[in-house]
């Protein structure tokens, strides 16, 4: 009887495996003898290997069907040496900005006939080197985003081969292409344009100090201070971390102040949107007292209130730029390519520094290579210095 109930109990496992309960299921051997032709037909049809007649192939595709034969990405991968799958490494996956990212990776990597493996570094260089060293073997390239981190230390993590492209890394190192966001051109734009409406006490809230782009946005935003003849450190400049809260913290240390700044730019849009909380809730006028801009234009920008004033760069283009360029490496088609580009942005002007029911958008800044002059996109629109 102990013998009858483990026959029992091997069936229904057999039947798990190799299909839905009560369903028709088999392997490729049942798929070739159902179809009349051999087990390499099969092979060659199901891993697009060979050139099969179009009648050989709708006939084994049907059975296929038929016998819901699924084959074994692993196995598969042994025959093609390809797994189809890509591994995305982000410092984090929470917020817009990274769904952003991440949507537009998945969109081009469907295209492309690729699927997506993603996980989170939480910004820490040795978890990066640990998430890499488990996604080898298991995908045919990485794009990789870490601004905490050089892209030299994280290439030995992965081996030679294996194809990767770097979002807004620090310059050198790897051998691998990177993308980047024009962080500092932006930042001397969006400030440019504060003080074009005659700002001259301006607050920053800065990103993480470990991070580059945030480290770029800060400089950036000094370099417009000295073009108008300001002192870097004439702003007031408030630590925070790339989130809502730590922006809501600068806006209550901004109402501390006295004299208080009349502009603050955040390096990203959260915590430019925790400090409009902030300021709002305080019933300091805006952008009359205070005004506001941002940085990314995640979506979530134009439905702030008041709608912020910021940078925009297409963030989700980074993520399909970033997946085309990948397999492109994948597929030995990325001879000749720029090995480091700087993707363009452009001012979105709207109520939080205009105070004005409308949305002005400057002309983007034309993308560049790395070490290409750098341009300065200037504002025309001045008022009396306060």
């Amino acid at each position: 009887m102990a013998r009858d109930e483990r026959r029992a109990r091997e069936t229904r496992s057999a039947g798990r495996t190799s299909g839905e309960a009560g369903a028709p299921s088999g392997g490729i051997r049942e798929v070739a003898r159902a179809a009349g032709v051999s087990v390499a037909t099969v092979s060659r049809v199901v891993n697009g290997t060979a050139v099969v007649r179009d009648e050989t192939k709708r006939r084994v595709e049907a059975e296929i069907a038929r016998l819901r034969y699924a084959p074994h990405a692993a196995a598969r991968s042994l025959i093609t040496n390809r797994t189809w799958t890509v591994g995305v490494v982000l410092p984090d996956i929470w917020g817009e900005y990274f769904s952003e990212v991440i949507r537009g990776i998945d969109l081009a990597a469907r295209q492309a006939g690729y699927h997506v493996l993603v996980s989170s570094s939480h910004s820490d260089a040795a978890e990066t080197r640990e998430v890499l060293r488990a996604m080898n073997g298991r995908v045919d390239g990485v794009v990789v985003m870490a601004p905490h981190a050089s892209p030299r230390a994280l290439s030995t993590s992965f081996p030679p081969a294996l194809p990767a492209v770097f979002l807004n890394s620090a310059p050198g190192g790897a051998g691998a292409p990177s993308l980047s966001v024009d962080n500092r051109g932006g930042a001397r734009a969006i400030v440019a344009h504060l003080l074009g409406l005659g700002h001259r006490r301006l607050a920053f809230v800065n990103g993480p100090s470990s991070n580059r782009d945030a480290a770029e946005r800060r400089r950036g935003a000094h370099e417009a201070l000295r073009a108008a003849g300001l002192a870097a450190e004439s702003a007031l400049e408030i630590q925070g971390d790339f989130t809502e809260e730590s922006g809501r913290v600068a806006g209550e240390e901004l109402l501390r102040q006295s004299p208080r700044p009349t502009a603050l730019f955040a390096a990203n849009d959260s915590m430019a949107i925790g400090a409009l909380f902030a300021l709002r809730r305080a019933r300091v006028a805006i952008p009359g007292q205070v005004a506001v801009a941002g940085f990314d234009d995640v979506p979530i920008a134009r439905f702030a209130s008041p709608p912020l004033s910021t940078v925009r760069h297409e963030i989700r283009s980074l993520g399909e730029r970033a997946l085309i360029r990948l397999v492109a490496e994948i597929e030995g088609r990325g001879d000749g390519l720029p090995d480091r580009e700087v993707l363009p942005f452009h001012l979105v002007l709207r109520y939080s520094t205009e105070g004005v029911d409308a949305e002005t958008t400057t002309e983007p800044s034309r993308p560049r290579r790395a070490g290409a002059p750098e341009q300065k996109p200037t504002t025309d629109r001045r008022r009396k210095a306060r």
